[in-house]
Protein backbone atom coordinates (compact mmCIF):
# COMPACT_ATOMS: atom_id res chain seq x y z
CA UNK A 1 0.00 0.00 0.00
CA UNK A 2 1.11 3.86 -0.82
CA UNK A 3 0.96 4.52 3.57
CA UNK A 4 3.53 1.61 3.55
CA UNK A 5 5.90 3.05 1.25
CA UNK A 6 8.64 6.04 2.90
CA UNK A 7 6.87 9.22 3.22
CA UNK A 8 8.72 10.85 0.66
CA UNK A 9 7.23 8.56 -1.88
CA UNK A 10 3.26 9.83 -0.72
CA UNK A 11 4.11 13.48 -1.01
CA UNK A 12 5.55 12.75 -4.52
CA UNK A 13 2.64 10.87 -5.32
CA UNK A 14 0.63 13.15 -4.98
CA UNK A 15 2.85 16.48 -5.92
CA UNK A 16 2.43 14.53 -9.67
CA UNK A 17 -1.04 13.60 -9.58
CA UNK A 18 -2.12 17.46 -8.83
CA UNK A 19 0.39 18.09 -11.91
CA UNK A 20 -1.67 15.69 -13.80
CA UNK A 21 -4.76 17.52 -12.64
CA UNK A 22 -3.47 21.16 -13.98
CA UNK A 23 -2.41 19.21 -17.08
CA UNK A 24 -6.13 17.92 -17.83
CA UNK A 25 -7.48 21.10 -16.96
CA UNK A 26 -5.86 22.48 -20.57
CA UNK A 27 -6.32 18.87 -22.42
CA UNK A 28 -9.97 19.65 -22.01
CA UNK A 29 -9.57 22.87 -23.10
CA UNK A 30 -9.80 23.78 -26.80
CA UNK A 31 -7.80 24.95 -28.79
CA UNK A 32 -4.22 23.74 -27.18
CA UNK A 33 -1.98 26.47 -28.79
CA UNK A 34 1.56 24.74 -28.71
CA UNK A 35 4.60 27.28 -29.25
CA UNK A 36 7.99 25.58 -30.44
CA UNK A 37 11.35 25.57 -28.35
CA UNK A 38 14.82 26.20 -29.33
CA UNK A 39 15.51 22.53 -30.44
CA UNK A 40 11.42 22.50 -32.68
CA UNK A 41 10.14 20.18 -29.78
CA UNK A 42 6.43 21.63 -28.73
CA UNK A 43 5.69 23.40 -25.79
CA UNK A 44 2.27 24.54 -24.14
CA UNK A 45 0.66 26.15 -21.17
CA UNK A 46 -0.31 22.76 -19.63
CA UNK A 47 4.14 21.95 -19.87
CA UNK A 48 4.42 25.25 -18.22
CA UNK A 49 1.82 25.21 -15.59
CA UNK A 50 2.66 21.83 -14.38
CA UNK A 51 6.35 22.85 -14.38
CA UNK A 52 5.56 25.52 -11.73
CA UNK A 53 3.47 23.51 -9.59
CA UNK A 54 6.08 20.58 -9.65
CA UNK A 55 8.85 23.16 -8.73
CA UNK A 56 7.04 25.34 -5.72
CA UNK A 57 5.76 21.49 -4.17
CA UNK A 58 9.16 20.46 -4.60
CA UNK A 59 10.68 23.47 -2.70
CA UNK A 60 7.78 23.49 0.15
CA UNK A 61 9.05 19.59 0.60
CA UNK A 62 12.47 20.04 0.32
CA UNK A 63 13.84 23.64 0.10
CA UNK A 64 17.37 22.73 -0.08
CA UNK A 65 17.48 20.25 -2.45
CA UNK A 66 17.93 21.52 -6.45
CA UNK A 67 15.41 21.07 -9.44
CA UNK A 68 16.19 20.63 -12.80
CA UNK A 69 13.04 20.84 -15.16
CA UNK A 70 13.46 20.01 -18.79
CA UNK A 71 11.29 23.41 -18.87
CA UNK A 72 13.93 25.32 -16.53
CA UNK A 73 17.36 22.92 -17.90
CA UNK A 74 19.49 26.36 -19.12
CA UNK A 75 21.77 25.41 -16.31
CA UNK A 76 25.40 25.37 -16.42
CA UNK A 77 27.54 22.22 -15.97
CA UNK A 78 29.98 23.84 -13.65
CA UNK A 79 27.15 24.74 -11.77
CA UNK A 80 25.46 21.04 -11.70
CA UNK A 81 28.19 19.01 -11.49
CA UNK A 82 28.45 19.84 -7.99
CA UNK A 83 25.16 18.63 -7.35
CA UNK A 84 25.14 14.97 -5.52
CA UNK A 85 21.79 15.30 -4.98
CA UNK A 86 18.59 16.81 -7.04
CA UNK A 87 14.65 16.46 -8.77
CA UNK A 88 15.06 15.50 -12.04
CA UNK A 89 11.47 16.03 -13.59
CA UNK A 90 9.85 15.97 -17.30
CA UNK A 91 6.27 18.34 -16.09
CA UNK A 92 4.61 16.61 -19.18
CA UNK A 93 6.68 13.91 -20.69
CA UNK A 94 4.91 13.40 -24.58
CA UNK A 95 3.68 16.94 -25.40
CA UNK A 96 3.37 15.45 -29.50
CA UNK A 97 0.97 12.43 -28.07
CA UNK A 98 -0.91 15.91 -25.59
CA UNK A 99 -1.33 17.24 -28.68
CA UNK A 100 -2.73 14.15 -30.69
CA UNK A 101 -4.90 13.95 -27.97
CA UNK A 102 -4.45 9.67 -27.44
CA UNK A 103 -3.48 10.06 -23.79
CA UNK A 104 -0.21 8.90 -23.62
CA UNK A 105 1.88 11.72 -22.08
CA UNK A 106 2.83 11.26 -18.34
CA UNK A 107 4.56 13.35 -15.03
CA UNK A 108 8.02 12.24 -14.46
CA UNK A 109 9.44 12.90 -11.25
CA UNK A 110 12.95 11.23 -10.12
CA UNK A 111 15.42 11.77 -7.28
CA UNK A 112 19.07 10.99 -7.86
CA UNK A 113 21.65 10.60 -5.97
CA UNK A 114 25.66 10.19 -6.89
CA UNK A 115 24.45 9.99 -10.81
CA UNK A 116 22.01 7.38 -10.11
CA UNK A 117 18.55 7.48 -9.91
CA UNK A 118 16.90 5.76 -6.78
CA UNK A 119 13.48 7.09 -6.53
CA UNK A 120 10.49 7.55 -9.60
CA UNK A 121 7.37 8.40 -9.61
CA UNK A 122 5.27 8.40 -13.22
CA UNK A 123 1.77 9.39 -13.51
CA UNK A 124 -0.72 9.14 -16.27
CA UNK A 125 -3.34 11.90 -16.14
CA UNK A 126 -6.06 10.85 -18.40
CA UNK A 127 -6.23 7.46 -16.86
CA UNK A 128 -5.45 8.65 -13.20
CA UNK A 129 -2.50 5.43 -13.01
CA UNK A 130 0.32 6.04 -11.21
CA UNK A 131 3.66 3.77 -11.23
CA UNK A 132 6.11 4.41 -8.12
CA UNK A 133 9.29 2.61 -6.99
CA UNK A 134 12.50 2.75 -4.77
CA UNK A 135 15.34 1.27 -6.02
CA UNK A 136 15.80 -1.69 -4.09
CA UNK A 137 12.80 -2.03 -2.37
CA UNK A 138 9.68 -1.95 -4.61
CA UNK A 139 7.62 -1.03 -7.46
CA UNK A 140 3.63 0.21 -7.17
CA UNK A 141 0.62 0.31 -9.15
CA UNK A 142 -2.13 2.15 -8.33
CA UNK A 143 -4.86 4.48 -9.98
CA UNK A 144 -6.71 7.08 -7.90
CA UNK A 145 -8.99 5.85 -5.22
CA UNK A 146 -7.70 2.22 -5.56
CA UNK A 147 -5.66 0.07 -3.47
CA UNK A 148 -1.68 0.50 -5.03
CA UNK A 149 -0.60 -3.20 -6.32
CA UNK A 150 2.77 -4.16 -6.20
CA UNK A 151 4.36 -4.64 -10.12
CA UNK A 152 6.95 -7.00 -10.64
CA UNK A 153 9.00 -7.41 -14.10
CA UNK A 154 8.27 -10.83 -16.28
CA UNK A 155 11.47 -12.89 -15.96
CA UNK A 156 10.14 -15.77 -18.16
CA UNK A 157 10.11 -14.92 -22.06
CA UNK A 158 7.07 -16.38 -24.44
CA UNK A 159 7.18 -17.95 -27.40
CA UNK A 160 7.15 -14.28 -28.89
CA UNK A 161 8.70 -11.08 -27.17
CA UNK A 162 6.87 -8.22 -26.63
CA UNK A 163 8.73 -5.15 -27.71
CA UNK A 164 7.49 -1.90 -26.38
CA UNK A 165 8.99 0.91 -28.81
CA UNK A 166 8.47 4.78 -29.72
CA UNK A 167 4.71 6.01 -30.97
CA UNK A 168 6.64 8.96 -32.39
CA UNK A 169 10.15 7.64 -33.04
CA UNK A 170 11.11 4.80 -35.07
CA UNK A 171 14.10 3.65 -37.38
CA UNK A 172 16.38 1.38 -39.30
CA UNK A 173 17.90 0.46 -35.99
CA UNK A 174 15.21 -0.41 -34.55
CA UNK A 175 13.82 -2.64 -37.20
CA UNK A 176 17.28 -4.29 -37.28
CA UNK A 177 16.58 -5.69 -33.78
CA UNK A 178 12.92 -6.56 -34.75
CA UNK A 179 15.14 -8.71 -37.38
CA UNK A 180 17.63 -10.39 -34.74
CA UNK A 181 15.13 -10.90 -32.00
CA UNK A 182 12.63 -13.62 -33.98
CA UNK A 183 9.29 -14.03 -33.30
CA UNK A 184 7.91 -10.45 -31.64
CA UNK A 185 5.03 -8.86 -30.86
CA UNK A 186 5.40 -4.86 -30.95
CA UNK A 187 3.64 -2.52 -28.53
CA UNK A 188 3.53 0.72 -29.47
CA UNK A 189 3.01 3.27 -26.91
CA UNK A 190 4.19 7.14 -26.16
CA UNK A 191 6.43 9.06 -23.05
CA UNK A 192 7.61 7.08 -20.53
CA UNK A 193 4.85 4.26 -20.53
CA UNK A 194 7.03 1.97 -22.64
CA UNK A 195 9.14 1.48 -19.23
CA UNK A 196 6.24 0.77 -17.21
CA UNK A 197 5.02 -1.55 -19.09
CA UNK A 198 8.10 -3.77 -19.09
CA UNK A 199 7.97 -2.84 -15.19
CA UNK A 200 4.64 -4.41 -14.50
CA UNK A 201 5.03 -7.44 -17.06
CA UNK A 202 3.18 -6.38 -20.19
CA UNK A 203 6.34 -5.67 -22.27
CA UNK A 204 9.71 -7.67 -22.19
CA UNK A 205 12.06 -5.50 -23.54
CA UNK A 206 11.91 -1.71 -24.67
CA UNK A 207 15.22 -0.76 -27.11
CA UNK A 208 15.71 3.14 -27.53
CA UNK A 209 18.28 3.79 -30.44
CA UNK A 210 17.25 7.28 -30.90
CA UNK A 211 17.58 10.40 -28.83
CA UNK A 212 15.88 10.97 -25.50
CA UNK A 213 16.90 13.45 -22.33
CA UNK A 214 17.55 12.61 -18.78
CA UNK A 215 14.43 13.62 -17.83
CA UNK A 216 12.54 11.51 -19.90
CA UNK A 217 14.00 8.45 -18.62
CA UNK A 218 14.54 8.73 -14.47
CA UNK A 219 11.67 8.38 -13.50
CA UNK A 220 10.94 5.13 -15.33
CA UNK A 221 13.64 3.78 -14.82
CA UNK A 222 13.69 3.97 -11.07
CA UNK A 223 10.17 2.52 -11.56
CA UNK A 224 11.94 -0.50 -13.80
CA UNK A 225 14.68 -1.51 -11.40
CA UNK A 226 12.50 -1.28 -8.44
CA UNK A 227 10.69 -4.27 -10.30
CA UNK A 228 13.29 -6.12 -10.96
CA UNK A 229 14.26 -5.20 -14.36
CA UNK A 230 17.64 -3.01 -15.63
CA UNK A 231 17.85 -0.05 -17.89
CA UNK A 232 21.96 -0.08 -20.07
CA UNK A 233 23.64 1.85 -22.19
CA UNK A 234 25.18 -0.55 -24.82
CA UNK A 235 27.80 -0.68 -23.44
CA UNK A 236 26.53 -2.64 -20.53
CA UNK A 237 26.64 -0.01 -17.84
CA UNK A 238 23.78 1.18 -16.36
CA UNK A 239 22.03 4.35 -17.45
CA UNK A 240 23.66 7.47 -15.37
CA UNK A 241 22.89 11.11 -14.69
CA UNK A 242 24.61 14.57 -14.72
CA UNK A 243 27.65 13.54 -15.78
CA UNK A 244 28.49 15.41 -18.82
CA UNK A 245 27.30 18.70 -19.93
CA UNK A 246 24.45 17.57 -22.60
CA UNK A 247 21.65 16.14 -21.18
CA UNK A 248 21.39 13.77 -23.83
CA UNK A 249 21.20 9.47 -22.80
CA UNK A 250 23.14 7.19 -24.92
CA UNK A 251 21.77 4.65 -27.19
CA UNK A 252 20.18 2.23 -24.36
CA UNK A 253 17.78 -0.86 -23.79
CA UNK A 254 15.33 -1.62 -20.72
CA UNK A 255 14.26 -4.91 -19.89
CA UNK A 256 12.76 -7.47 -17.77
CA UNK A 257 13.85 -10.63 -18.39
CA UNK A 258 17.55 -11.79 -18.42
CA UNK A 259 16.85 -14.51 -20.82
CA UNK A 260 18.43 -12.96 -23.96
CA UNK A 261 21.49 -10.84 -24.55
CA UNK A 262 19.88 -7.62 -25.26
CA UNK A 263 22.90 -5.69 -25.46
CA UNK A 264 24.32 -8.58 -28.26
CA UNK A 265 21.46 -8.03 -30.48
CA UNK A 266 22.25 -4.37 -30.71
CA UNK A 267 25.76 -4.22 -31.29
Amino acid sequence: MLTSQAPAIAEIVAIARAAGEVILEVYHSRPVVAASKSDSSPLTEADLRAHHLIVSRLAGLQPALPVLSEEASELSYATRAAWTRYWLIDPLDGTREFLSRNGEFTVNIALIDGNRVVLGVVHVPVSGITYWGSVGQSAWRAQAGTEPRRIQVQPELGASIRVAGSRSHRGDSLDRFLGEIGPHDFVSMGSSLKFCLVAEGQADVYPRLGPTSEWDTAAAQAVLEAAGGAVLTLDGTPLRYNTKAEYLNPHFVAFGSRQRDWIALLR
